[in-house]
């Protein structure tokens, strides 16, 4: 074997063990409930979980619902929506409110190629979340609680399957909160989906936040001739990030046009690019789902042939 080939499948080696022998650190939570820009009612379903382990003394204890609801004081959260629109701000601002660490997850980061070490590697974090009295968050999560395999082919389905078996099992179990973020919510599993007690949908930001979301990134000291409501008028279907990103470039232009002041010319030209590039993604996506759905079709009505029960 080469030289090179042998370094890379030991420096592969390396980072598999560095996987399988993972280490959980929970850390401070970034943003707190005012750093956050919502819709009036999403920040209130915010609330309303943030607020749920203050009050678990009352409803369970002092109210009895201990006994009518003795599995209940686990708490699953889902937070689902557009790329860029908060989840993750929100979730790091929960943790915030109830003062405590965030041990966040990423399914990328737990995943292993051999079989029974991603299963694990979860129950790992399970464990040191509850250890270290943290919040157990999800990022990305329709990655682990994405439908199961209902025919199996191979090892891969088989610890696919099991991956999501043990993390259904141990949600069972587990009396804590426990948030999840995805952009996908139509891929959980319906297992899982009884198993979150609430959902919050998160919706791209509407003129009153999008105006405050121009507001915030931009700074006071920064030179311009951007007019604010113009645009939160004039641009919708964009996310906090995409206006954030929009600022920072914007700057980064005028700076490299030796401008003395970020011209909203600038802001125009950043955002019509980002919406551009979010049509063609659209696109892109549709394109590729009928496709899909074509090469369904044609394979469903080859199975049907080849048994005689239809002729086309």
């Amino acid at each position: 074997m080469p030289i090179g080939n042998r370094i890379d499948e030991n420096v592969s080696k390396k980072k598999e063990i560095q996987k399988s022998d993972m280490t959980f650190i929970p850390e401070e939570p970034k943003y707190s409930l005012d750093d956050i820009i919502l819709p009036d009612n999403v920040k209130e379903q915010i609330l309303d979980i943030a607020d749920y382990a203050k009050n678990s003394k009352i409803v369970f204890e002092e109210w009895g619902l201990q006994k009518t609801h003795k599995y209940s004081k686990r708490l699953g959260i889902n937070l689902y929506g557009a790329s860029g629109t908060g989840k993750t701000m929100a979730a790091h601002a929960i943790a915030k409110h109830l003062g405590r660490k965030i041990l966040i997850v990423n399914y990328a980061d737990i995943e292993s190629k051999y079989v029974g070490e991603t299963p694990k590697n979860i129950r790992k974090a399970f464990e040191v979340a509850k250890q270290t009295h943290s919040i157990l968050f999800f990022d990305e999560a329709d990655a682990i609680l994405s439908k199961r395999v209902t025919n199996m082919s191979s090892a891969t389905d088989v610890s696919v399957n099991q991956t999501r078996s043990v993390m259904l099992m141990i949600m069972n179990d587990y009396q804590d909160f426990i948030i999840f973020a995805t952009n996908f919510i139509e891929n959980f599993d319906p297992a899982f989906m009884r198993r979150i007690s609430m959902h919050v949908r998160f919706d791209l930001p509407d003129y009153k936040c999008r105006k405050q979301l121009w507001k915030l990134y931009i700074p006071d000291k920064m030179p311009n001739d951007i007019d604010i409501d113009e645009l939160a008028n004039k641009y919708s279907g964009i996310s906090g990030s995409d206006i954030a990103n929009a600022v920072l470039m914007s700057a980064f232009k005028a700076a490299r046009h030796n401008e003395h002041f970020v011209s909203k010319k600038y802001v125009f030209e950043m955002i019509e690019g980002i919406l551009a590039s979010k049509n063609a993604n659209n696109c892109n996506l549709k394109v590729e789902k009928k496709v899909v759905s074509e090469e369904y079709a044609k394979s469903q009505i080859s199975k049907i042939q080849q048994k005689g029960e239809y002729n086309i």
